[in-house]
């Protein structure tokens, strides 16, 4: 696959504060690449210098091997560019507004109104076209967002924390709009905190704190790193803490901890057949009530990570 997105020791100081520090990242075409960090860890600053916003301050960014700063005015036909709030003119409506737009590249008479109708359809805001954008939900306002910069077509959409502060159906609506565009052929560029939604959209992540890359890969490949070794929680009916002692004798077990009303147990590295434990306990005459091995998901992956405890 074409590298869609590239960055070689992108770097961004503002005076001392280095807001991002020599990133480099490659997403291809077609992927889905779900951005997580904390707050103030670099995705915005990131997401700016690529949608031409911002200048770095040495290094390279290129979108379809064009670089950042200098080629910029060829970038921005290619790109689509939603920012983490909502800005537009006071009494226009949702037509008028995409339509300001599409003049904006230059799409004009019949084909700028088939445009309109079509990323209305799209976005299922049809119902919506002579309704006024600010007396629209804010979940309606980032599908118009999103409608927005689809009116030129681009090939790259970067899209700066786009369910942020949207209830669960709006957000369960934008995430199946990403699908959809997805399947469409777009390379997607998404920051998010709601981990779990990236795990379900995203074919790639990448992980960023403090201006420094920690991973960019593969969902799976994190999800692996991240599961160091097999967890189990275990319930018994009764008698929790003589089953911790006796589970902690096994030399199978590296560990046993209680946890919320169920004693969590680490077996040691190699470990994977748990089948002795669920014996043990009912030899010894405990009712287990309890027995899963613990998930490790996106968001325990990225917990492990920005904690160091991931190599």
């Amino acid at each position: 696959m074409a590298t869609v997105i590239k960055t070689v020791n992108l770097t961004k100081r503002y005076g001392t504060l280095v807001a991002l520090s020599n990133l480099n990242l490659e997403i291809e075409e077609g992927d889905c690449f779900g951005y997580i960090g904390p707050n103030g860890a670099g995705k915005s600053t990131t997401i700016k210098v690529l949608s031409t916003l911002l200048q770095p301050t040495w290094g390279e960014a290129r979108i379809c091997d064009y670089v950042v700063g200098y080629q910029s005015r060829l970038i921005r036909p290619l790109i689509g560019y939603v920012p983490d709030y909502f800005g537009a003119y006071e009494d226009m409506v949702v037509q008028e507004y995409l339509e300001f737009f599409a003049a904006a590249y230059n799409i004009n008479g019949p084909a700028r109104t088939k445009v309109v109708n079509d990323v209305l359809e799209l976005t299922d805001l049809a119902s919506k076209r002579d309704a006024l954008v600010d007396g629209l939900s804010r979940g309606m306002k980032q599908r118009l967002s999103i409608a927005r910069v689809l009116v030129h077509d681009p090939k790259v959409l970067l899209l700066d924390e786009p369910a942020a502060n949207l209830d669960p159906r709006a957000r369960i609506e934008i995430r199946e709009l990403l699908k959809e565009l997805r399947r469409m052929g777009k390379t997607i560029l998404i920051s998010s905190h709601i981990l779990p939604e990236l795990a379900d959209l995203c074919n790639k992540v990448g992980i960023i704190e403090q201006g420094e890359l920690l991973y960019s890969g593969p969902v799976s490949d994190i999800i692996r790193r991240a599961k160091a070794g097999t967890v189990l929680h275990v319930g018994v009916a009764t008698g929790q803490e003589q089953a911790a002692a006796l589970l902690s004798t096994d030399p199978n077990v590296a560990d046993v901890q209680h946890n919320n009303g169920y004693l969590q147990v680490s077996l040691k590295t190699g470990v994977e057949d748990y089948s002795f434990v669920p014996h043990r306990l009912i030899q010894a005459g405990y009712r287990l009530t309890l027995l899963k091995e613990e998930e490790v998901n996106l968001e325990t992956a990225f917990m492990r990570l920005t904690k160091g405890m991931v190599q």
